[in-house]
């Protein structure tokens, strides 16, 4: 059986060496590139099923490698990042990374991400037979993986799909915060709720183009609900 194979971008190579001994060790076939430029090549001839990949490179940053890779195919990416504030993550899962570790990490904390994004990665979209989920200019098939908001097609990252998905099939339902971590990314993942924070305000920013059309419901401390689809024929209460 194959090896998942994972490609390593970072130009310092103490920690590509860190990185390399924790992920053969744990069973996975381990590639390395110096840089941006390096890793692209090995992207088109390797094939990787993940990336691991420095935000703060020379040349050809994390960043622009990132929006390279996305121009590509949806490789899945787990960036490492120095900075601790916000506005880094935020901009990289922005442009479309799936994960992110800041350094100094634990490589058994990086392993645990790789092992989890790889199985979502990999993870089929819960099935349905449904018919597809039509809001005020928003409809939403999720047989067909397809999203349009005002007429276009929207284009959504593997990680959004997987919580549209959970979501769409529970319309009208309160999902927990350790429900929702635990099936898209794994139960060790179940306290992350920073994490559904960030993923469900891209959806938000995706599928609700203006103020007239809410499909997610926040309940404090507590989940996410997706709204059910109004009924189109239904007649409206008398005013009294």
């Amino acid at each position: 059986m194959r090896k998942q194979m994972v490609l390593v971008v970072d130009d310092e190579p103490a920690i590509v060496r860190l990185v390399r001994a924790k992920l053969q060790a744990d069973g996975y076939a381990v590639i390395a590139a110096g840089g941006g430029e390096e890793a692209l090549r090995l992207l088109e001839t390797e094939r990787p099923d993940l990336i691991v990949l420095d935000l703060m490179m020379p040349g050809m940053d994390g960043f622009e490698t990132l929006r390279r890779v996305r121009e590509r195919d949806q490789t899945p990416v787990i960036l490492l990042t120095a900075r601790t504030g916000d506005a880094d993550k935020l901009r990289g899962l922005q442009g479309g990374a799936d994960d992110y570790v800041t350094k100094p990490f634990n490589p058994d904390e990086l392993a645990a991400r790789v092992a989890a994004v790889l199985r979502r990665s990999s993870g089929a979209s819960p099935m349905t037979t449904r018919e597809p989920l039509r809001y005020p200019g928003v409809e939403i098939d999720l047989e067909r993986r397809q999203v349009i908001v005002g007429g276009e097609e929207v284009r959504l990252s593997r990680t959004e799909w997987e919580l549209l998905s959970q979501l769409a099939a529970n319309t009208g339902r309160v999902m927990l915060h350790g429900e929702l971590l635990s099936r898209i990314w794994g139960p060790e993942f179940r306290n992350e709720v920073h994490y559904l924070r960030t993923w469900v305000s891209r959806l938000r920013a995706k599928l609700e183009p203006n103020d007239d059309v809410r499909l997610f419901t926040t309940f404090p401390g507590i989940g996410y609900r997706m709204e059910p689809p109004q009924d189109p024929d239904a007649t409206p209460p008398d005013d009294e």
